[in-house]
């Protein structure tokens, strides 16, 4: 009886290790480290769409999401239309987090006034918009957002979320999906073997049963499926010790430790998200995250990252090309 319990566990395990990845259902090759290093709060401002267009334009990054809201999108949309090639999706925006530089909702507050805040902004924090907010009111935002980017000529190539707040409801989560479902959109959702994300995001309330079930769901109505999500570098600045390290050493240990989370990852297709952002002597009345969004740009441009992403015959692709692949197939 023990061994054959023994030999089932091992039939078990087999199975898991042996399952394909969504990217091999893709197209890829079995075993692949295939990445989209996505850059995260294009258009928020002048500073983002400028760390952006570095990464990408001198750099390795090769897709990016925009912050509709936002006043520097008009900016970033000149830069999309002379460059139409672009990997761009949205970053669905429900949450306005600086103290003092904010946006309001594009539905406007008679639409959804549970997204709006006593200044007449969203609310500051993933928790204030979920104790707010109605799934209703979720899906209208979502939706005007995807229609200012319409009006102003650019079909997105994927969604995604700021701060995660689809994920903080059941509720959000299912109208985040029913929308990219429906307007036939690829996705942010980790729905394959998530050996990251469901280490790294503890407190997100996923689970393996959940996100496979989401996987499968999105996968049978013909959108991409990520197999998982490296979204750790927003906590790498400095090195420890080092409070005000300059851009050599900034780019090192950021280097350094992309180099080391990539490796640990397994086969498949994940996302990488970064916040490149090129300072300027304004950004620090924005935000105090400078030094971690230079460093992601930075990162982006270091030869000694290309050349480990060579070495080591990982693949690059585009939320454009996964989801060219998925009609395809």
């Amino acid at each position: 009886m023990k061994k054959a319990f023994v030999f089932l566990c091992l039939i078990f395990v087999a199975k898991i290790v042996s399952a394909q990845t969504y990217a091999e259902k893709l197209g890829y090759p079995k075993d692949a480290k295939v990445l989209i290093l996505h850059i995260d709060d294009v258009g928020m401002s002048y500073d983002s769409n400028e760390g952006a267009i570095k990464a990408m334009e001198s750099g390795v990054a090769n897709s990016l999401s925009l912050m509709m809201p936002c006043p520097w999108i008009p900016a970033f949309m000149k830069y999309l239309k002379a460059h139409p090639e672009t990997d761009a999706g949205l970053h669905l925006t429900l949450t306005s987090e600086w103290e003092n530089y904010r946006w309001g909702p594009l539905s406007g507050k008679p639409a959804v006034p549970g997204l709006v805040d006593k200044e007449g902004a969203m609310w500051p924090s993933v928790r204030a918009t979920a104790t707010n907010a109605s799934a209703d009111e979720i899906e209208k935002e979502i939706r005007a957002q995807l229609d200012r980017s319409r009006t102003m000529g650019w079909e997105p190539t994927h969604l995604d979320t700021h701060m995660g707040t689809v994920f903080a409801r059941k509720d959000y989560l299912e109208r985040y999906l029913k929308v990219a479902m429906e307007e036939k959109i690829p996705v942010m959702f980790p729905g394959g073997h998530n050996s990251m994300i469901l280490q790294t995001e503890k407190d997100a309330g996923l689970t393996i049963e959940m996100t496979t079930a989401v996987g499968k769901q999105l996968w049978a109505s013909g959108l991409p499926v990520l197999d998982d999500l490296h979204n750790v570098s927003y906590g790498w600045g400095c090195p420890e010790g080092k409070p005000n390290c300059t851009d050599a050493e900034l780019q090192t240990y950021k280097t350094q430790k992309y180099i080391e989370t990539i490796t640990n990852l397994k086969p498949g297709l994940t996302m990488v998200i970064m916040h490149c952002t090129w300072p300027t002597e304004v950004f620090k009345h924005i935000s105090g995250s400078g030094t971690v969004r230079k460093g992601d740009a930075m990162v982006m441009m270091d030869p000694a990252f290309k050349k480990y992403l060579e070495d080591n015959k990982i693949i690059l692709t585009t939320w454009r090309e996964v989801g060219k692949r998925r009609k395809g197939l």
